[in-house]
């Protein structure tokens, strides 16, 4: 079986400018179509000199040749040789063009949005996980005639976000759950191929008398301007700003009991948990799925090791591709780290802030100090967030009266049936958030 992966930390890789409005004519949408396509063919011959001759001026100050090529080198190392393009979508944005070209690779098919300027430049650069248009199937739990769904909006001004509240049918007041995505530009859904965990889970959990709060990731909805601070990011900005402003919403929400609004955080959002309950003292209590427990670089290069050994094969570029990240892990952990390390230096091309704002943080031990309830939860197949991850959790936390830990012998990273090693494909096949999981979440959350 040949290999790919899903990030810990983010699941695209960003590489992204933004420049100002241009002046002077546009290009027609067809010729900006055209310029991305053209774009992505050149990735594919690995004329990376000449790829880079499409960027705006902004971005040929921040990517190189050399940057591009590891970036879309990476990107096969993950997910197999490129194959072809399937198709190209569009989406405006202000003076901007996102064109989606889909690209069939070996073992995944993905989005490479490429961000077109009125001149006809690209200014923009992400490869994302490929939705598919399939329509989803409730799961068996979900009981539709017992809660309704309309939409709201998180935050307000620049970043202000779009969501779904989904409350059970009823006088109330409710508890309410706020759901924090993983890692990379995620939907409300945390769609992952045809899977919708978070929806299972807003529609499981509202099926049995909790409301759910489930929004757009800003680094989803914000492509352009988000591309402006990217230099400077840290989780802030990525997640702990927007599931604050989350519960704040709920608890002004009618039919919600205020004093009983908790958040549910999974994968990067469960690792973040203790710094979001550390800057909200009213949230009631937490759930924490699928959270690493150890330093976020090491959980990368575990995860790639995996990967790569998955079928015993480990070919060339391979080697070069973890050699590559054991360079850019030790990186992070040297002590010169500074804010003038360049990002394509670094794992995954994330910024120096991000690395230097985790550093030293530890989730289950900034967790040591919360008073409010917790649950944990992992699936014991999960190979992105490992049972090592969960016995860390379990080891610091064991004595705290307030902590409760459940594990899933079958579950995989999405909390997931399957069976056998866990392996990528499986995110492929359709599935549903397991029953025990929602029943085991909302009886806590009744027992609060």
């Amino acid at each position: 079986m040949k290999k790919m992966a899903i990030c810990l930390v983010l699941v695209s890789i960003c590489l992204s400018s933004t420049v100002p409005a241009q002046s002077g004519r546009s290009a027609s949408s067809q010729v900006k179509i055209a310029a991305a396509e053209q774009f992505v063919d050149l990735l594919a011959g690995r004329l990376y000199s000449t790829a880079v001759e499409y960027f705006d001026s902004t971005m040929t100050a921040v990517m190189s040749a050399d940057a591009l090529e590891e970036a879309w080198e990476s990107i096969q190392a993950q997910v197999g040789n490129y194959k072809k393009r399937t198709g190209t979508r569009t989406e405006p944005y202000q003076q901007y063009l996102m064109v989606f070209v889909t690209c069939e690779f070996e073992l995944m098919t993905l989005d490479t949005k490429v961000v077109i300027d009125q001149a006809g430049k690209v200014t923009g650069l992400w490869f994302l996980p490929h939705t598919p248009s399939v329509q989803y199937e409730p799961p068996a739990y979900a009981y539709k005639q017992s809660f309704n769904e309309s939409e709201v909006t998180v935050g307000s001004g620049k970043w202000k976000l779009p969501g779904t509240l989904t409350m059970p049918e009823g006088d109330g007041p409710f508890p309410a759950v706020i759901l924090v995505h993983g890692s990379g530009p995620q939907d409300r859904n945390e769609t992952v191929g045809p899977n919708r965990p978070f929806c299972d889970l807003a529609w499981g959990l509202a099926s049995r008398g909790v409301a759910v709060l489930r929004y757009d990731k800003r680094t989803k909805v914000h492509t352009v301007e988000f591309a402006a601070i990217v230099e400077s990011l840290t989780v802030w900005e990525e997640t702990i700003e927007d599931a604050l402003l989350a519960a704040d919403l709920a608890r002004k929400t009618d039919r919600i009991d205020s004093r009983r609004v908790f958040i549910l955080g999974h994968s990067l959002g469960g690792m973040l948990i203790p710094r979001i309950a550390r800057h909200d003292p009213d949230l009631a209590g937490f759930i924490v799925m699928a959270a690493p427990a150890r330093p976020a670089e090491d959980g990368i290069l575990e995860q790639m090791k995996y990967l790569y050994a998955f079928d015993d094969i480990l070919t060339e570029r391979e080697k070069a591709q973890l050699n590559r990240l054991e360079v850019q892990v030790g990186r992070v952990k040297e002590p010169v780290l500074s804010l003038s390390t360049r990002s394509e230096d670094l794992p995954l091309g994330l910024p120096a802030s991000y690395w230097l704002d985790l550093r030293g943080y530890i989730p289950p031990e900034a967790a040591r100090g919360l008073d409010r309830p917790i649950l944990v939860l992992q699936g014991e197949r999960d190979y992105q967030v490992t049972m090592t991850d969960f016995l860390v959790w379990k080891r610091v936390l064991t004595d705290k009266e307030n902590v409760r830990f459940e594990s899933y012998p079958e579950l995989n990273h999405l909390f997931i049936k399957g069976d056998g090693r866990s392996s990528p494909d499986e995110y492929k096949k359709s599935g549903h958030v397991a029953e025990k999981v929602i029943i085991d979440i909302s009886g806590w959350i009744r027992n609060q």
